[in-house]
């Protein structure tokens, strides 16, 4: 496949990392010289400086033959009309865009974005994904990363295990005896900073950070045998009153129970427009990192406090004060994967990693096959993939122990018709099926092509 990914950004120059490693042809397209010299020496591709919407530069980054766009600059002006110009004057097939503005984003129940206005196939907003993500953090308060999968039937979990959780130095496949009914497997383990996928013979210990898919009905059930428990979130603090934090607490506001949310926006007009525009949220206006205003939003007796201001370090520094005034529960917006790290001695019990989830979010739209839903874990070592069986898939008719998986993939849930089910050796995987699979990410090439990956998908 032939792709051409404008922007050369941390979003850009993820996804062509990832599209890249798969042997795809890929053209990547910046302004900066400096970030365009950084992609083509560190990955396998061409790279092209200039304006991403003029045609010229399109021309040199040989758009007469691509069969898919991205437009992921900052600009949402340019995004939109590097799509136009990619249709009308080089009928580039497939073409994605990423807007910000609330404005373009309320204007996607019309019919503005089609074929004879603006042809955008594809509109991603990272605001409404990092929304989804904090409310999805929110829902699993013991659990430093969550993602949905099956239409919500199933959570992917990232748990950190501790000295207090009772399944420790007990081999895998004893747990799937011990609790022969529970509907979860342990997909992934990160330990000394090493993500893979566990054998039934591994262990877990203390310090660990594991991976589960889990049945949504035994999500509770599944955080007490690792050691944790599920927490009801009836005060949440909010710091920084933009898109996200406004999409969250409106959100929030319409959640059965009613939670009580309050807001620290420091911008006074963005605090004025939060405000407007929520009917129950209290709004202060004010630095979120300062300890009194902090305490004026009753920080201490809070279930949870969520940071997702534009700032790394106003996030992170919120947080700490938040955990150290008595919080139960921080959670902070990390754009820089470098300081991912920092978490844990830090104290900060999740993250929201925007990139990851946009990065997630346009794969999910450009992968072969029937795929349904996909989700990069850390900094893409490895990735959940959702995905519809096809009738000409390598795996369609096999019992899951006959399948040829690579060491680095494990099957973590299976749809049959409306029915969620435990995807044990037994189990045969038929047309139409739905999968869940964890890979890492040097094993997706071959994931795809036991999914029956086929150009036709485009």
């Amino acid at each position: 496949m032939k792709v051409i990914i404008c922007g050369a950004g941390q979003v850009g120059w993820q996804i062509a990392r990832h599209l890249a490693g798969e042997k795809n042809d890929v053209t990547i397209v910046d302004l900066s010289a400096d970030l365009v010299r950084r992609a083509s020496e560190t990955l396998d591709l061409q790279g092209v400086v200039g304006h991403a919407s003029h045609p010229d530069v399109l021309e040199r980054a040989g758009a007469r033959d691509a069969d898919l766009i991205i437009a992921a600059t900052h600009s949402d002006e340019v995004n939109m009309v590097t799509c136009q110009v990619a249709d009308a004057m080089f009928a580039i097939p497939r073409k994605i865009a990423r807007l910000r503005a609330q404005s373009y984003l309320d204007a996607m129940s019309s019919d503005l974005y089609r074929r004879g206005h603006l042809p955008i196939d594809v509109v991603i907003s990272p605001e409404r994904e990092v929304a989804e993500a904090a409310l999805q953090r929110l829902a699993a308060p013991s659990a430093f990363d969550t993602e949905s999968f099956f239409d919500g039937r199933a959570q992917l979990l990232g748990i950190a295990l501790d000295d207090e959780c009772p399944v420790l130095n007990t081999p895998l496949r004893q747990l799937t005896d011990l609790f022969s009914t529970l509907r979860a497997i342990v997909v992934g383990v990160r330990r000394e900073g090493r993500l893979f996928a566990p054998e039934p013979g591994d262990q877990l210990f203390s310090q660990d950070q594991i991976y589960v898919f889990a049945h949504t009905e035994d999500l509770n059930r599944t955080l007490e045998i690792f050691g944790k428990h599920a927490q009801k979130q009836d005060r949440v603090v909010i710091i920084g009153g933009g898109n996200v934090g406004l999409s969250v607490a409106r959100a929030l506001e319409a959640q059965p129970g009613r939670p009580r949310v309050k807001i620290i926006e420091k911008n006074r007009a963005i605090a004025e427009r939060a405000a407007d525009r929520l009917e129950r949220t209290i709004v202060l206006n004010g630095d979120g990192m300062d300890g009194d205003l902090q305490a004026e939003a009753n920080v201490e007796r809070a279930d949870a406090f969520l940071a997702v201001t534009d700032d790394d370090k106003t996030n992170l520094l919120a947080a700490v004060r938040a955990k150290s005034a008595g919080c139960h529960m921080v959670i902070a917006l990390v754009n820089d994967p470098s300081l991912l790290p920092l978490m844990g001695p830090l104290n900060i019990d999740a993250y929201i990693n925007p990139r990851a989830t946009t990065v997630s979010s346009i794969l999910r739209h450009i992968r072969h096959g029937k795929v349904r839903a996909i989700y990069s874990i850390g900094d893409a070592e490895a990735e959940v993939i959702e995905a519809q069986v096809l009738r000409t898939s390598p795996i369609a008719g096999q019992l899951i122990r006959d399948i040829a998986f690579p060491e680095g993939v494990l099957v973590g849930g299976l749809m049959k018709g409306e029915r969620l089910i435990k995807p044990t050796g037994d189990v045969r995987v038929d047309e139409g099926d739905v999968i869940a699979l964890f890979t890492m990410a040097a094993d997706v090439p071959e994931v795809e092509r036991l999914l029956q990956v086929s150009v036709d998908f485009f």
